[in-house]
């Protein structure tokens, strides 16, 4: 009897070994390449130690790690491993040629965290490959129309969705008439675009159209003196464009009549902001603080987003080729801790996402969600926030993407 009950357990404990092995081989590698400049200016120690609004906080590869961390039983589940692998580059051609390098290797998904000039040139390259480049910190509206590509999608919202974001608050309070400050950086001229277009699309009229400047010669002091540049314009709100932060910051209540501001400070448009409370976001921001020691922003967010993406098509095609169409397929529901659906626009593969008006920087308030009610679309609310397929340059189709590397 004895003798019976040991080899009994002894088969039940080779058959649970040889279960785990099996399980082990059923189950598949993914890898996800990181690309990232090592000298990217947006990162700078002084530049982030400043908490400039809706601008970066650090790497958004944080946001990466947390969403493989979060989803690591339903990876289990689904026999699936995934891990992140950073790609080293000196350049765009260097970059190229090291994703051509993994991708040889069967590595077909990549995070690019870029300028948006660099993210340009390399999708431009590599448009005619089966990769899947998913683009989490660059804003540029050109990255969603000219320079469009098939095999690029865009977590984080361009210029002028958060535009429009700002534009449509503005006419829900019933705030039309606006001064609009700019700079004459190169930098400033998407967000600046954007911002007329997003004035003239919500018929805002402009009462005062300036340019500040910001510059250690006495003789352009005025340039930067905000209550001379808000002087003589009586607007319900002023609209600061300055997407290196430094003059913005100085804006709020230093108006020369208490007006609120709103743009690059004040009020911003913004992807993801810390006090957002509902549907499981104060979860997500604990998580990704208790991860990376800080908290978190909207180039996070993206990049926690783009992963979960490719965790949700990864699970159920096991074929990366299907990706592409099953991130652009209209049923694809992806959970953004927002409160509705998320999904590809098929016309721009431009991620549709409310987006949060929030003030008062990191662990601000939130003064409202766009879209804001009364801002409707034919088919879904959030494309109205943004470049609509009948705006849009860009026109990609199901078939636009194919080839070898």
């Amino acid at each position: 009897m004895i003798e019976r009950s040991w080899h009994r357990g002894w088969r039940a404990l080779a058959c649970a070994v040889l279960g785990a092995v099996s399980l082990a081989a059923a189950a598949r590698d993914l890898t996800i390449g990181i690309v990232a400049a090592p000298d990217d200016a947006r990162y700078e120690s002084k530049r982030l130690e400043k908490y400039y609004p809706g601008q970066p906080l650090g790497r958004p590869r944080s946001g990466a790690e947390v969403a493989l961390a979060e989803s690591s039983f339903q990876l289990y589940n689904g026999k699936l491993k995934i891990v992140l692998q950073d790609v080293p580059f000196e350049d765009a051609a260097s970059a190229r040629t090291q994703i051509l390098a993994m991708a040889q290797k069967g590595v077909r998904h990549f995070l690019l965290d870029l300028p948006g000039a660099d993210v340009a040139e390399l999708s431009k390259s590599l448009q005619s490959s089966e990769l899947l480049l998913f683009n989490v910190s660059a804003s540029d509206d050109s990255l969603r129309r000219t320079a469009c590509s098939a095999n690029l999608f865009h977590t984080l919202p361009d210029e002028a969705m958060l535009a429009d974001a700002t534009a449509q608050f503005l006419t829900a309070h019933k705030w039309t008439r606006v001064l609009l400050l700019t700079s004459t950086a190169a930098s400033d001229a998407t967000r600046t675009a954007a911002a007329r277009q997003a004035i003239k699309r919500y018929g805002i009229k402009l009462v005062g159209d300036k340019t500040f400047k910001l510059s250690n010669d006495p003789r352009e002091r005025d340039l930067g003196n905000v209550a001379l540049l808000t002087a003589g314009s009586d607007a319900d709100a002023v609209w600061v464009v300055d997407a290196d932060g430094e003059f913005a910051r100085d804006v709020p209540y230093r108006t020369n009549l208490p007006r609120p501001v709103v743009g690059s400070a004040g009020l911003v448009a913004e992807a993801w902001q810390t006090s957002w409370e509902r549907f499981g976001a104060p979860q997500l921001s604990r998580r990704f603080a208790k991860a990376a020691q800080r908290p978190m922003a909207s180039a996070d967010w993206a990049a926690w987003m783009a992963t979960k993406a490719i965790i949700e098509v990864a699970l159920k095609w096991p074929d990366a080729r299907e990706h592409r169409r099953a991130l652009r397929a209209p049923d694809l529901v992806l959970d953004g801790f927002k409160g509705v659906r998320l999904s590809f626009r098929p016309w721009d593969q431009q991620l549709r996402q409310p987006l949060f008006l929030a003030h008062g920087g990191v662990g601000g308030g939130i003064a409202g969600v766009a879209p804001f009610d009364g801002f409707l679309h034919p088919s879904n609310n959030l494309d109205t926030l943004g470049a609509d397929q009948k705006e849009s340059p860009c026109h990609l189709s199901d078939s636009a993407a194919g080839g070898k590397p």
